[in-house]
């Protein structure tokens, strides 16, 4: 009893902690997004509250955090930009297009939960999972650079000089701590990335560094403050987009977007945590979750949002392994808008830049590198592929490719598997014996295995080892059938299954007459006496 209450405690602890790190490193996040899709920051904030909070009270996998995110919000700028060209500048009817869209992205995906598309997570090839995690790693990477520049002017210039190097060694300090506490016996179990945070907002405060903080983040990027009050329900929504057929086509396309975008990296970063944990998280409750969040958040002025890699490890690396650690990050965020808005605007930019280059070392599969010459070369450029897609494009269309190139290697590697061997029985009849799927790929190769011409007037075609696939399968065979019959010879098909059966009966009722209904033993026994194969 006193282990389990001990364990119970440590848990809770890991949670609690863990949420305070994620809160933090989330109010960067959220700003910097709501900056690329071109709102005010407190959109963003707004959307990593609800969507966080929502999603991690019902969402499918323990542990993994949601939030606004930059995948979605490279779509949103777009959407932004071309609803406030459809009225009064003074409007901003942008904003209300956007709320919009986030809604119906959230229908869209609670549909896709209660349809239980979930499910198609795993047809997504190891492959693929390892680019989308590296080509991650890189974007996460990439847009931390951002953070070493400043803006003088109408642009961002590199920081240079004292500002520079005061940059990189806070940065180097609170990847030094949350590398070096963990290896000390006695601190172990304290939030390496909590307390990297805190001593080097210490550090800076106290001494007066001259270094980029939260707060002068915001403002260089045109926000007033994360100061803010409670979501309310923002009705003017309904009122400002018209409810017509030309506004449903204007906000569809980005809807299914985004709602594909948010899913395919929310059911991703899923697996990758249920790899993390080895534990297994339910994809069709995480969509109705993430969708209902979206709806919500759309009708309280959030962004919208999905799950956030880099965060969910953060979260998972601190030791957070239930619903706790999410709930505490909503909550605090929100806090943070209401009451606590001037002190973490006084936390370095630098804290937070080297918990995410910790996120980046941790996220990155190393483990590809040696694994280069060890896999199939077309896993290799399906790895390498996704990588470079994530980077240059986003998410959804990286893995999108990997899996449409996996498939159609698939394909191919199947369809030239396919084997005849023949053979003449006594009477005179041919047999093909054939080996391999038979699908639309490995039609050529099958077509070719006959000579109709020289045969002899019987032909069986035995499909023990082999498998009906589709109905370009179906045709073939019925090809084959015809040019024999069509030469005047009988031909019989043999040790088809149950279901092939069905599927020729449908396609054609000669096929009665060409089947032969074998009662034949399988082309394998079951051992009388096992000991003589011993």
């Amino acid at each position: 009893m006193t282990e389990f209450i001990e364990k119970r405690v440590s848990n809770i602890r890991n949670e609690i902690f863990s949420g305070v790190t994620v809160a933090l490193a989330l109010v960067p996040e959220a700003v910097a997004f709501a900056f690329v899709a071109g709102v005010d920051p407190l959109v963003g904030l707004y959307a990593a509250f609800m969507v966080g909070l929502i999603t991690s009270i019902f969402g499918g996998r323990p542990g993994m955090i949601s939030g606004a995110t930059g995948a979605l919000a490279v779509v949103m700028v777009t959407l932004v930009a071309k609803g406030n060209e459809m009225g009064n500048p003074d409007e901003n009817l942008g904003l209300y297009y956007l709320f919009a869209t986030v809604i119906l992205m959230g229908i869209i995906q609670v549909l896709a939960g209660l349809l239980k598309l979930g499910k198609f997570v795993r047809l997504i090839p190891h492959s693929v999972m390892m680019g989308f995690v590296n080509g991650l790693a890189i974007v996460i990477f990439l847009s931390q650079l951002g953070m070493f520049k400043k803006t003088m002017g109408d642009k961002k210039v590199w920081l240079q000089g004292n500002q520079l190097y005061l940059m990189v060694g806070l940065v180097a300090l609170t990847m030094l701590i949350m590398w070096g506490l963990p290896k000390i016996k006695q601190l172990q179990k304290l939030p390496e990335a909590l307390i990297a945070i805190l001593v080097v907002s210490m550090l800076a405060i106290l001494l007066k560094f001259d270094v980029a903080t939260v707060g002068s983040f915001i403002k260089d990027g045109g926000g007033e403050g994360l100061k803010g009050s409670l979501p309310t329900l923002n009705l003017e929504t309904f009122s400002k987009v018209p409810f017509t057929l030309g506004s449903i086509i204007f906000i569809l396309p980005y809807a299914l977007i985004l709602a594909a975008i948010g899913l395919i990296e929310s059911l991703m970063t899923l697996n990758l945590i249920d790899d993390l944990t080895e534990t297994r998280g339910n994809g069709n409750r995480e969509c109705v979750a993430q969708g209902s969040a979206n709806i919500v958040t759309g009708l309280f002025g959030g962004m919208g949002g999905c799950a956030m890699i880099g965060q969910s490890i953060i979260n998972i690396k601190g030791g957070a392994r239930g619903r706790l650690s999410g709930i505490v990050a909503a909550v605090l965020l929100l806090i943070f808008i209401l009451f606590g808005s001037s002190y973490i605007e006084q936390v370095p930019i630098a804290a937070l830049v080297g918990v995410m280059f910790m996120v980046v070392i941790g996220t990155f599969a190393w483990s590809s590198f040696r694994i280069l010459n060890k896999i199939p070369k077309t896993d290799l450029f399906v790895l390498v592929l996704v990588s470079a897609l994530t980077v240059i494009f986003d998410l959804a269309i990286a893995v999108v490719s990997g899996v449409i190139v996996s498939a159609l290697v698939f394909s191919w590697e199947n369809a030239t598997r396919i084997r005849a061997r023949k053979s003449v029985k006594e009477n005179g009849t041919k047999v093909y014996e054939i080996w391999g799927p038979l699908f639309f790929g490995s039609i050529i190769t099958f077509n070719d295995k006959f000579d109709v011409k020289n045969d002899p007037e019987n032909v069986e075609i035995d499909f023990m080892e082999s498998r009906i696939s589709d109905h370009s399968a179906l045709e073939a065979i019925f090809n084959i059938v015809e040019k024999y019959e069509t030469a005047g010879k009988t031909i019989h098909l043999k040790h088809l299954s149950e279901e092939c059966k069905v599927l020729l009966f449908k396609s054609n009722t000669r096929f009665h007459e060409v089947i032969i209904n074998d009662i034949d033993d399988p082309r394998y026994h079951i051992a009388e006496n096992p000991e003589k194969f011993n």
